[in-house]
């Protein structure tokens, strides 16, 4: 079993460094997703593309660890590999995508300078791009598709995403939902060991 971690938009691979190390399992890979797309267009079908092959390449069936754009990833993978993907958890997911919260988010980032945009790997423009490539995003005919073990996760202070959490959980069978207590949106980095006891229970269950 492969085990992949798929960060957020403003997030890198070593956002989950903590969760990982802490978990201590092996056969895990988190993929830079601005690496994914550095030589083709930052939309998110470019990306999603990218993701769905690097997932492909691995033999081995996966489980998908995801939060934000990464829960994005995994759920639409999810959709379409119902047989590869052997369980999923879902972080501050969407399902349908909040236009009006992603047009808002739009408007600051192009106020912000293009300095704070280095260490996040796509370049202000980019980041824009991609957000207004993700707005018509709807899988709400296609939840039922998913079939393996799912949990939904959602910090306990992320009142942005707890509604589309809750209704995940409550659309895909065999899933359950679970709040980060004391966490904001970014639960691998303000609750790393929190969330790897979480991981680890979530895998522990499945092997029995």
């Amino acid at each position: 079993m492969k085990h992949i971690f798929i960060h957020g938009l403003g997030q890198t691979p070593a956002s989950w460094d903590k969760t990982i190390n802490a978990l201590g399992i092996e056969d895990c890979v988190c993929p830079d997703l601005s690496a994914l797309v550095r030589d083709t267009d930052k939309t998110y079908q470019s990306l999603y593309s990218a993701f769905a092959a690097c997932c492909n390449d691995f033999n081995d069936d996966v489980a998908l660890y995801g939060l934000s754009l990464g829960a994005v990833l995994a759920l639409n993978y999810a959709i379409d590999n119902p047989e590869k993907v052997k369980s999923l958890i879902l972080i501050a997911p969407q399902y349908k995508m909040p236009k009006g919260m992603l047009r808002f988010q739009n408007i600051i980032f192009r106020f912000m300078p293009k300095s704070m945009f280095k260490e996040i790997g796509f370049a202000k423009n980019d980041y824009i791009a991609l957000c207004r490539s993700m707005m018509d995003l709807d899988f709400s005919g296609l939840l039922h598709k998913i079939e393996c073990r799912t949990l939904v996760l959602h910090g306990e202070k992320d009142g942005a995403n707890k509604k589309a959490a809750t209704e995940i959980a409550a659309k895909i069978k065999n899933a359950a939902l679970q709040v980060v207590v004391g966490s904001n949106h970014e639960v691998n980095v303000d609750a790393p060991e929190g969330l790897a006891q979480i991981i680890h229970t979530f895998i522990s269950k499945a092997a029995g």
